[in-house]
């Protein structure tokens, strides 16, 4: 009996040992992201501009000014994108060697119209994030923009897919058309 207890005790102090670390760990990532994305937005190269929600700001950058017309939240655009996040360090580059000699991809590219030949996606403004949404809806026909989005403005707390908890995103978008 005392050695059933002593197992279950220890197990359930393992169980909360772990808990712990990927506690500390989704805190330290969180706290990396929200950094990225402060710097970003405080650097003078970005302007933020506050999403319809009230939920926190985006941060981007023109690459190239259009002169066409700006979508609504129910429009149907055409688009070209890249979303890409540092995988590991927002701090180092997109592709360094670590001390132990290993090349480490940093940034991880999760979708791009590049995938598909630069065939163009057309989905609604309102059937996107929050942030990419309010990037559009800011956006005339022909810009192109970096835009950075917060954690709290693209997939929040739970991720998606092979996006992690609380990841800023950085997409480049180019809005063709509004539909």
């Amino acid at each position: 009996m005392k050695t059933k207890l002593l197992l279950l005790i220890t197990l359930v102090a393992l169980i909360f040992a772990s808990c712990s670390k990927d506690d500390e760990t989704d805190t330290r990532w969180k706290d990396a992201n929200e950094a990225a994305f402060a710097k970003t937005a405080a650097s003078g190269e970005y302007k933020t501009i506050e999403a319809p929600s009230k939920m926190g700001s985006i941060a981007y950058k023109v690459l190239k000014s259009g002169d066409g017309e700006t979508p609504l939240y129910n429009d149907k655009v055409m688009v070209l994108y890249t979303g890409w996040f540092k995988s590991v360090d927002w701090n180092k580059d997109d592709t360094y060697t670590n001390e132990d000699g290993l090349t480490i991809r940093n940034k991880y590219i999760f979708d791009s119209t590049a995938d598909r030949n630069d065939y163009p996606s057309t989905f609604e403004v309102n059937r996107v994030v929050d942030g990419f949404s309010t990037a559009l809806q800011h956006m005339k026909e022909g810009d192109k923009w970096e835009v950075w989005i917060p954690w709290i403005l693209g997939y929040g707390a739970n991720g998606s897919n092979a996006i992690p908890a609380h990841t800023t995103l950085v997409f480049e978008i180019e809005l063709l058309e509004i539909l």
